[in-house]
């Protein structure tokens, strides 16, 4: 298998995996949230919190739904690199709120190692054709 399709196999797994886990907080946050790692949940009105980071994992998924779509895959690398702050983000959270330091390493920290993987193997992919482009950049007369 090729070093394109893996990459495109893996990508499309965390599309789907972001999608579904921001659509689970949107549908059903009180159900979905213990699942994230933090020991206490809002209550009342800070339960819409919840639905604000299911708001924002579908928004990540879709960004890079559109651009493996689209084939523009040497942004696709970056943003997979980017992205993975957020997950990288939700680890430290939880973390430093004394959540679960299994979930937060077995599910955040190894969910933004796997995208900074798929995201470099992306950009070492995509190296040649950028190399390639910068030499066939037309001057200014």
């Amino acid at each position: 298998m090729s070093l394109k399709k893996i990459n495109t196999v893996l990508a499309a797994a965390f599309i789907l995996f972001i999608l579904w886990f921001g659509t689970e907080f949107i549908l059903s946050p009180e159900t979905t949230a213990p699942s994230f790692g933090l020991p206490s949940w809002p209550s009342g009105d800070g339960g819409g919190f919840l639905i604000i980071k299911g708001i924002r994992d579908v928004v990540l998924a879709l960004v890079l739904g559109i651009l493996l779509v689209t084939g523009h895959r040497r942004a696709l690398g970056w943003v997979l690199l980017v992205e993975a702050l957020a997950a990288y983000g939700d680890m430290a959270t939880v973390l430093a709120h004394h959540g679960s330091v299994a979930t937060a390493l077995g599910v955040h920290g190894l969910t933004a190692a796997l995208m900074m993987v798929n995201g470099l193997l992306i950009m070492r992919e995509t190296r040649k054709v950028a190399a390639v482009a910068a030499t066939h950049v037309p001057q200014p007369a």
